[in-house]
């Protein structure tokens, strides 16, 4: 069997191909300020692609103000289990267009790689799941539900109520999330443990008016002064993280070499690595804290005062096992109680989601591994720790506890994701498809 499903998912990368580009055309950003009826062309778009595997149980779902998701279904045949597919067809804003080497949302291929917004998160999760179902000729060996989200980019807040209101549509055996990466070209992974994230929003005032410098210079502090002494305190001399209280999740068994990382990074010649532990402890399984937005005036525009006020946004990732709402008090509690000189702090409290942990004990994962490593010509499957933030999966950890979840990847780690040439490298994209319709059979045999 697995020699005619290789064969048949062969056959069906052009379809997918167009199918992916057709998607990734669509500009479908959930953010605030842009056009919104594009994630609607967006989600009409997979209910269109849907039907032409002969799906004809599907509609676009919304709860409240979210934006559309889509549903999709395949009855099981008897004595077959469920499984339920995940990916959204929501994409990050496009960023610095001058950084991008090819138009942002007309999908290129440059050296085996299709370049656009998309292409790797997540629109090729979806085109997998349908080249999956297409393998079977449209009949796959399980029930399948395809639940496509459009706000998962802009951080998911819809979908506990959709999780709550359709939770019997969406109910399944197995849970196969396509987001996230594999471990290297040529290596498979499943995802199993996320960190997660809190945010905050600091806000530093020194004076209630701007002063001339030279005037009063020396005696009082300026707030952007104050803000960076402030932000400095947030880590030691090495780099590690200075807030108390934060859960550590220990050692990992897998190695990401030196000289890989700098590589696959980006780090400039003779920047210096920053925290303690192996790198995939530091990446995986420690808080980690970046600063990632400050409202302050600019270079060019910059007078002789001293600045009254200012604003920066600040971002922790958790580790697996921490507790959110602790994480974001620790945080808080840090930067109110660290300001120099007296000056005032307010800090607003942002977005915090949860970090998780996926078990590794089921047969649907036994069945998952062996399937990727099929996929990837009997390359071993990794357990891969996973530094960034998919909150959502706690929700579906909730919502359904008797099932499996399986964290599947197609992006690579040159995929860029979120930044300026995002890409996906089509070559281990055939085989994330050919590794779905693999263990879509074993879960079928059982």
């Amino acid at each position: 069997m697995t020699d005619a499903l290789r064969a048949a998912v062969q056959r069906l990368l052009p379809q997918a191909r167009a199918d992916l580009e057709a998607l990734a055309r669509i500009p479908s950003i959930a953010f605030p300020g842009f056009d919104h009826s594009h994630v609607q062309a967006s989600a009409e778009k997979v209910v269109e692609l849907c039907r032409s595997v002969g799906i004809t149980d599907v509609r676009i779902v919304r709860a409240g103000e979210g934006q559309p998701a889509v549903i999709a279904k395949i009855p099981a045949p008897e004595g077959a289990p469920t499984v339920l597919l995940y990916a959204h067809h929501d994409v990050q804003p496009e960023g610095d267009l001058d950084a991008w080497r090819t138009p942002p949302f007309e999908p290129t291929e440059v050296d085996g790689r299709l370049y656009g917004r998309g292409c790797a998160d997540d629109k090729a999760g979806i085109v997998a799941h349908l080249t999956a179902i297409r393998a079977f000729g449209n009949r796959p060996p399980v029930g399948v539900t395809l639940f496509i989200e459009g706000e998962e980019e802009f951080g998911s807040a819809s979908l506990p109520d959709l999780l709550e209101a359709h939770k019997e549509d969406l109910r399944a055996d197995v849970i196969v999330i396509a987001d996230s990466t594999s471990w290297d070209i040529g290596t498979p992974a499943l995802t199993t443990s996320l960190r997660g994230l809190v945010d905050c929003y600091i806000e530093v005032s020194t004076l209630d008016h701007a002063l001339h410098s030279g005037m009063w210079g020396g005696v009082v502090p300026d707030a952007l002064t104050v803000l960076s002494r402030l932000l400095a305190t947030l880590h030691d001399v090495d780099g590690s993280v200075a807030v108390k209280g934060l859960h550590d999740a220990g050692p990992t068994p897998v190695d990401y070499p030196h000289d890989r990382f700098r590589a696959e990074s980006g780090l400039l010649d003779g920047v210096q690595l920053i925290g303690r532990g192996s790198i995939t402890e530091r990446l995986w399984n420690q808080p980690a804290i970046a600063v990632t937005g400050i409202d302050c005036p600019t270079v060019r525009n910059a007078s002789n005062t001293l600045v009254p006020s200012v604003r920066a946004k600040v971002s922790m990732r958790i580790a697996p096992g921490q507790d959110v709402d602790a994480a974001m008090d620790a945080l808080v509690a840090h930067l109110e109680s660290h300001a120099p000189w007296g000056a005032k702090v307010a800090v607003t409290r942002g977005e915090k989601g949860a970090p998780c942990v996926v078990g590794t004990d089921g047969p649907a994962y036994t069945a998952a591994r062996a399937a990727h490593s099929e996929a990837w010509d009997g390359a071993t499957c990794v357990d891969l720790g996973v530094g960034g933030s998919i909150p959502f999966i706690a929700e579906f950890q909730v919502a359904f506890p008797q099932a499996e979840i399986l964290v599947t990847g197609v992006e690579d780690p040159d995929a860029r994701a979120h930044g300026p040439n995002e890409s996906l490298h089509l070559g281990e994209f055939a085989k994330v498809c050919l590794a779905e319709t693999l263990l879509l059979a074993k879960l079928a045999e059982g």
